[in-house]
């Protein structure tokens, strides 16, 4: 059996991330890693924004049970509870992983105490890992991340799971009632980060244009009101099982985001064979080639987003199927299997510096 791992993450609610960890925790599993997941707040109950010290006694006593060799948290908060459990409960190796190039909320805009956070605390971590160079870069940058302690190891997508399949495509569309016309495809939590207005906005630019929006937040009621007064095509699918049978009811995805790590919506649709338009923000110019597999603009511009769309939706046949092949040939690059791989070189370089 290999060493003994506990992931710690901060939830498990819907979301890019938290999707992540328990991909990887079921991969390092079939690998043979005797891996644990853990959840602040489904596991230990922990209430969002409080701190409550008796999920840490808590913690302290799986760990002291389970007594992992490595703790690889997962997100703001779990990667500060692993670093302080440390003292009470020291694990040989524990590794810090950021998600995203700001790990805050609009609404606390604490990104500055955030930072101090992470750079007090480093010294109780071996390593800190992000999900993009940009992550890794804005985090160096403000000082919350030594750079000789980070390490970029990007997300990991099932290439086998998402990927193009033609002989469903036209069954995939009918379920979804879905005719003629150009569907774009957008999904991830309806949250203040995804900037869905002002992908409605360019929706409403464009004739004829149907939106798929796929997940579940705050915002579903606002986003519906702004959809209904621009009198666009957009249907609300709420949490969705299976992504892979909507991606290939597509024909392109739509990112309008002004806050991300590395959206494994562009991953998964890169594998599907869908090419995209994204906002050029956090780690999207690695996930995309620009020109190639995607047309990335600014955030926040309704009318770049609408050109961008424009321009794609106009492309010939040929010239959508010349940008789902690079777009599938560049996915690749984030096959699950090989970011695993990644994973595990990192536990073993790592372990092997404990004394």
């Amino acid at each position: 059996m290999k060493p003994r791992i506990v992931l710690l993450v901060t939830g498990l609610q819907p979301g890019g991330a938290e999707n992540q960890v328990v991909q990887l925790a079921a991969e390092l599993g079939r690998r043979g890693w005797e891996v644990t997941l853990i959840s602040l707040a489904d596991t230990l109950r922990m209430r969002p924004g409080v701190a409550d010290p008796r999920a840490l006694v808590c913690l302290v006593a799986l760990l002291n049970r389970l007594r992992p060799q490595i703790l690889h948290s997962h997100l703001f908060h779990a990667n500060l509870m692993a670093r302080v459990v440390r003292l009470f409960s020291p694990a040989p190796v524990v590794i810090s992983s950021i998600h995203s190039i700001a790990e805050t909320g609009r609404a606390s805009g604490r990104i500055g105490l955030r930072d101090f956070a992470y750079r007090v605390t480093s010294p109780l971590a071996d390593c800190t890992t992000a999900v993009s160079q940009a992550a890794g870069d804005r985090h160096a940058a403000a000082g919350a991340v030594r750079r000789s302690k980070l390490r970029i190891i990007p997300n990991g997508v099932d290439t086998a799971r998402f990927r193009p399949d033609p002989d469903r495509r036209a069954r995939d569309r009918s379920r979804l009632g879905i005719g003629a016309g150009f569907v774009w495809l957008a999904a991830g939590r309806l949250m203040w980060k995804k900037d869905f207005p002002t992908l409605l906005r360019a929706l409403a630019a464009l004739p004829g244009g149907i939106l798929l929006i796929a997940g579940e937040g705050p915002q579903e009621d606002e986003l519906r009101s702004i959809a209904r007064d621009l009198a666009v095509d957009a249907r609300f699918l709420g949490r969705v099982a299976d992504m892979p049978s909507i991606m290939n009811a597509a024909d392109a995805l739509a990112l309008s985001s002004v806050v991300e790590g590395l959206p494994m919506v562009l991953l998964e649709a890169a594998a599907s064979g869908l090419p995209a338009v994204a906002t050029d923000c956090g780690g999207v110019r690695e996930a995309v080639r620009d020109g190639e597999t995607a047309f990335v603009v600014p955030p926040g511009d309704p009318a770049a987003l609408a050109a961008a769309m424009s321009k794609l939706a106009a492309l010939p046949p040929a010239g959508r199927e010349s940008m789902s092949r690079a777009a599938r040939e560049h996915a690749a690059r984030f096959d699950l299997a090989a970011v695993a791989s990644q994973w595990e070189r990192l536990y073993r370089e790592l372990l092997e510096r404990v004394p």
